[in-house]
């Protein structure tokens, strides 16, 4: 074994959208690194090889002040614009080794797609406003049950797939059922081009439950694995629910996502419809610590 790199980055690891550690969807946070370069984040992503991990670069508190606290999120292949648990489990760290950032239980973060706030309410159950949604393309429902491994009949013909983004592009699903969801298998190569020709990046299906909660349950299958949770497309989702009036303005409706890979998460949703336009996307839940630790750098 070598001995330790000159460089020491702090880093956490959580749970977000869960209130037990080892479920919901796990995330990194690396702290203070305004000095390093991409390439060496997208590298230390893929040495946790998490779904996402995030890093914070600290600036001048003034700098903070005005335009929140800038935070990057990579997969272990990309560096996105904006993704939802990240976000909400960046929040949460900052809450825990940076309460001076936070103003009445809430801090902005400066992401790529633009500043997101993220206010607590009780511990660390957090909800943050996403960007308002813009819609696109309807998607052809044939073509979306083959690329889906689904049948035509499984999906919810008063909701034709669509795509939407509030801050990342989804195409939205919705199913008669959630009992399709056991039958999800995604031509990973084949709908991953065919969804950016038309401007989205991934599928998120989800089918209601026939109970009183969860009401939804969703799956999102990406680069050949699974998300457990996935914030960013439960903020289009829930756009899309409302503006089509399947969920009333401004109600907070309960979504089970990585139930089949054994992640159990709860996301809590609502958007506003006004003047027909939608807004106040809010996608909450809550986060765990489950680690902390260093990183040893050259």
């Amino acid at each position: 074994m070598s001995a330790p790199g000159s460089v020491k980055l702090d880093y956490f690891v959580v749970d977000v959208f869960t209130g037990a550690a080892l479920a919901g969807n796990p995330l990194a946070v690396v702290m203070n690194t305004a000095n390093l370069a991409a390439e060496r984040m997208q590298a230390i992503a893929r040495e946790f090889n998490l779904s996402e991990t995030t890093f914070v670069e600290r600036r001048p508190a003034a700098v903070e002040r005005a335009e929140g606290v800038r935070v990057r999120i990579f997969t272990t292949q990309e560096e996105l614009n904006f993704a939802g648990h990240p976000t909400l489990g960046t929040a949460s760290v900052l809450k825990l080794c940076a309460p001076e950032l936070f103003e009445n239980d809430a801090v902005t973060l400066a992401l790529n797609a633009g500043p997101v706030p993220v206010r607590f309410e009780e511990g660390f159950f957090a909800e943050m406003t996403q960007r308002d949604p813009e819609f696109g393309a309807e998607l052809e429902a044939a073509e979306v049950a083959r690329l889906t491994g689904l049948e035509i009949g499984d999906l919810d013909p008063a909701l034709p797939p669509r795509i939407v983004s509030t801050g990342t592009a989804f195409a939205i699903v919705v199913l008669r059922s959630d009992e399709a969801l056991a039958r999800l298998g995604v031509k990973q190569q084949e709908a991953t081009a065919w969804l950016r020709a038309r401007g989205a990046r991934w599928f998120y299906l989800l089918g209601p439950t026939g109970g009183p909660a969860p009401r939804y349950r969703a799956r999102m299958q990406f680069y050949g694995g699974e998300d457990p949770a996935t914030g960013s497309a439960a903020g289009c989702a829930i756009a899309y629910l409302v503006q089509r009036c399947a969920v009333e303005s401004g109600q907070r409706i309960h979504v089970r996502q990585g139930v089949e890979i054994g992640r159990p998460s709860d996301l809590f949703l609502s958007a506003r419809l006004q003047h027909a336009k939608v807004g106040d996307v809010r996608v909450g839940g809550g986060t765990v610590l489950v680690a902390k630790g260093q990183l040893f750098l050259p």
